[in-house]
């Protein structure tokens, strides 16, 4: 039983001797209450020493903090003064010297102004308005200078820099001191071209030759320049004329004014019509009229002489009837033909005897259908009893009216 009684107790006594024994072993770690007292060192700062701007410290080892004045000076551990750097914001990493300037917060430039270029070590370059404002300064402008704008009387400071123009541009002609332009003749320009003695690079296309200005810039269609290369092989002698407009009703978009044709055959007097009808005309006297006339007379034809070409009316000229084609400058009448021997063939009814004089007609006439869309002559009716009227007028149907 009393072993029983020991047993048992030494469960409580066991629980007790440990949280004792835990208490015993770390005793050691506890502070002891004077730890920052006079009696145990510590890290404390002293005064300044041989610091000059007063913001540093240095600090002395193995004195308790409140001894400091009376430290020995043999624990004193003397500390290695420093270089200071500025403060970012402060006066002196601003440059500013002057206590006032700081206080008034006002930044004072050099009268000569800040000069970064010097500062990186680069020379001085002069600026695009600068080399401008020398350039008007001296009169030497490439660009014409306006003083006054925005006043009743603006004027012009200087002359612009004179720029060579090529032989184009001379051909259009140049500005002279009054104002006006002055269109030089070619003989002036002929002179001033063996002046140069220089190589042509660039032309602008010539005003009057309408062939040479682009589609785009409202220049001659393309199907326009090509009936004109065809007359040109054809041999037809013609050139432009300026647009004809009168209305709706009558004018020609590309008129050329018709003078001869090939085997130096005249059209007299010089015909206004569209190219269209020039070239049917010229296949016509070449191919038909010419071979008809050289068969029976044995002799070319010399001169044609036309009635009528481009004319704004209406058809025979009649009151409320439709337009013409000669208002068009589609169609062309043939008044007279005369040959290289002096013969002269008037288009209009001829007598019995007439063989060749008939035989030339009806041949030359019966024939012109396959160049022309409306053939009339003598006999036709009363309006064509002494000219043959050709045109190309377009119908719907295609159809031809011949009169024979």
């Amino acid at each position: 039983m009393g072993i029983a009684f020991v047993s048992r107790l030494r469960r409580p006594l066991g629980l007790l001797l440990i949280p004792a024994m835990l208490a015993a072993c770390s005793g050691g770690l506890t502070p002891p209450d004077d730890i920052d007292g006079a009696g145990v060192s510590a890290i404390a700062p002293v005064a300044d020493m041989g610091d000059t701007g007063g913001n540093a410290s240095t600090y002395a080892v193995g004195e308790p903090i409140g001894r400091v004045g009376e430290v020995d000076a043999a624990l004193v551990e003397p500390v290695a003064e420093k270089k200071r750097l500025p403060m970012i914001d402060s006066d002196e990493a601003m440059g500013i010297s002057d206590p006032m300037q700081a206080s008034s917060g006002v930044l004072r430039v050099p009268e000569d102004g800040v000069n970064m270029d010097e500062g990186l070590g680069v020379g001085r370059v002069e600026g695009l308005a600068e080399a401008q404002a020398n350039e008007i300064a001296e009169g030497n402008a490439t660009q014409v200078v306006v003083d006054g704008i925005g006043t009743d009387t603006p004027q012009q400071i200087g002359q612009p820099q004179t720029i060579p123009m090529s032989d184009a541009g001379t051909e259009l002609g140049t500005a002279e001191s009054d104002g006006y332009l002055r269109v030089p003749d070619k003989a002036t320009t002929r002179r001033r071209q063996a002046a140069d003695g220089e190589q042509q690079v660039a032309f602008l296309p010539r005003l009057e030759n309408p062939m040479q200005i682009p589609e785009t810039m409202g220049g001659m269609p393309a199907s326009e320049k090509a009936c004109r290369q065809r007359l040109q092989r054809l041999g037809v002698k013609f050139r432009d004329v300026p647009r004809i407009a009168r209305g709706r009703s009558c004018g020609i978009d590309w008129p050329v004014e018709l003078s001869g044709l090939s085997g130096g055959i005249q059209i007299k007097p010089a015909a206004q019509v569209n190219c269209q009808i020039t070239e049917a005309f010229a296949h016509w006297v070449k191919q038909e009229l010419v071979p008809s006339a050289r068969m029976r007379y044995l002799s070319g034809v010399s001169a044609i002489h036309q009635m009528s070409s481009y004319s704004c009316r209406t058809m025979n000229s009649q009151k409320g009837a439709a337009m013409s084609e000669h208002a068009k400058g589609n169609a062309i009448d043939v008044g007279k033909i005369v040959l290289k021997n002096g013969k002269a063939i008037t288009i209009e009814k001829k007598g019995f005897f007439a063989f060749r004089e008939k035989g030339l007609l009806k041949a030359v006439r019966g024939d012109s259908c396959k160049y022309f869309s409306t053939v009339l002559g003598p006999g036709s009716d009363r309006f064509h009893k002494d000219h043959f009227h050709f045109d190309l007028r377009a119908r719907k149907s295609g159809y031809r009216h011949c009169s024979l």
